[in-house]
This record gives structure tokens, sequence and C-alpha cells, in this order.
């Protein structure tokens, strides 16, 4: 009789016949071990460093192109729960349409220039001078046309991640090595860069398109035009 089993009879049941107790002993212990007479297996643990392979359930497929010509394309996604939120010039009002209602996103730029750096003169609060360095700005409209191909037109200011895809059509630096993690772009209403910068170096996302169409369309660029993230400042 297994010693677990024993002791848990013994005192339960100590009246019991001592035949009636290592037949119930032997019923016991074949419910706690397994068909080999082995203790069951426990579910194997779980390990925190291990790849994630979850996928947002609301991405949607589709590329993303930059003013530059570089493309990335994977499963395009907002914050959750999250719609774009676009002012409609026409109708006067902002409207807010989910994401997997928008079939493209085109930015327009609306002006552009080089805006000079002014400071302070020492010891002199309300008088500025200029440093001779600038840095670039611009302004931006896009134009969302939506699933049944109506377009909307105005500013908005978004956040848009996108988790590439890992086939060899979307890699970082240079394409040597898949992305780890999803990336992040912003759409601006008003964007400046850095000082010393020029206007060519103010990257911005030309375009935004969805769908699985879009997806093998965006592979296809990417292949010829892979993205390569900006080195860290």
């Amino acid at each position: 009789m297994m010693p677990a089993a024993s002791k848990f009879l013994h005192g339960a049941f100590p009246a019991l016949p001592c035949c009636l107790m290592t037949a119930f002993a032997v019923t016991v212990a074949s419910a706690m071990c397994g068909p080999l007479g082995l203790a069951a297996e426990e579910p194997p643990a779980l390990n925190p460093f291990g790849p994630t392979t979850s996928t947002r359930e609301d991405a949607v497929p589709g590329y993303i192109l930059l003013s530059n010509g570089q493309v990335v394309a994977g499963k395009i996604y907002m914050t959750r729960d999250k719609r774009l939120k676009v002012y409609d010039g026409e109708l006067k009002r902002q409207r807010e349409i989910p994401l997997n209602r928008i079939r493209e996103i085109e930015c327009t730029v609306l002006k552009e220039w080089m805006e000079k750096e002014w400071r302070f003169r020492e010891l002199a609060k309300d008088e500025k001078e200029y440093t001779g360095r600038s840095y670039p700005a611009r302004e931006y409209t896009h134009t969302v046309t939506v699933s049944d191909g109506r377009k909307i037109a105005g500013p908005l200011a978004e956040v848009i991640y996108i988790e590439p895809e890992l086939g060899g059509d979307s890699h970082s630096g240079g394409g040597n090595r898949p992305y780890a993690e999803p990336l992040r772009f912003l759409l601006h209403k008003r964007e400046k860069g850095e000082v010393g910068e020029d206007l060519k170096s103010l990257v911005y996302v030309k375009r935004i398109k969805l769908g699985d169409e879009a997806l093998e369309e965006g592979k296809r660029l990417a292949a010829a035009h892979p993205y390569v993230p900006p080195p860290k400042k």
C-alpha cells in the first residue's frame, strides 16, 4: 500500500477492515498515479523568455511607405480600441473611423520650410539673436479612403504600429535580420526636425495601404526597398 494512500485511509476510516482497507488503497493509488504506476505529469512550465507568437486580433494587413521610398509590410494596428480621428473639412467636424474600415491613408505636404533657430541674448530677456543654425519644419494634411471608396481629407495626428512580415521581405539592418518587435510610426499635423537637419532628412509616412492585396503589394515593394531603422539618437 502506498504510504500517502494508507495514511489517508487510516485517518478517514479508522474502523475499516484490513482487507477492505487494502482494496480501497489500491483504488486510491490508481487514481493518484498514471497507468505505469508513476505520478501524473504536471503541465510544462512556461518560459518567460520564449518567443512570443501572438498577433493582435484587430491588426489589419497592409504596408507603410515612407517619403524616402522605404517600405515595411505586415500587420498594422493602433492602440487597442482606438479609432482613427480625422477632421473632415467638408462637414466641419471630427470623424472617427475603425482601422479595418480604411483602405488607404495618403499624406500631402501643405508647406515646408527651414526654420531659423533663435536664442535670447545674454543678460537680455527680451532680445533674441539668430544662432546661424536652422531646422526643417512641415505641415501636412491626410486623405483617408474608406472601404466603400469615400474620401475624407483633413489634418490628423495618430500613432500607428506595424508588426513586420518575417518572411524575408521586411528586414532591419539592410535585410540581414528579421525585426524582433513591432515598429512605431507617427502621423503628424505639423512636424519639425533637429537643428542641423535638412528637409530631406525629415522622413514622414507618405502612404498606408490596408487589406490582403495591399500586403502582397507591400511585400513586393519591401523586397526592393526594405525599411532600415534610423540610428538611435
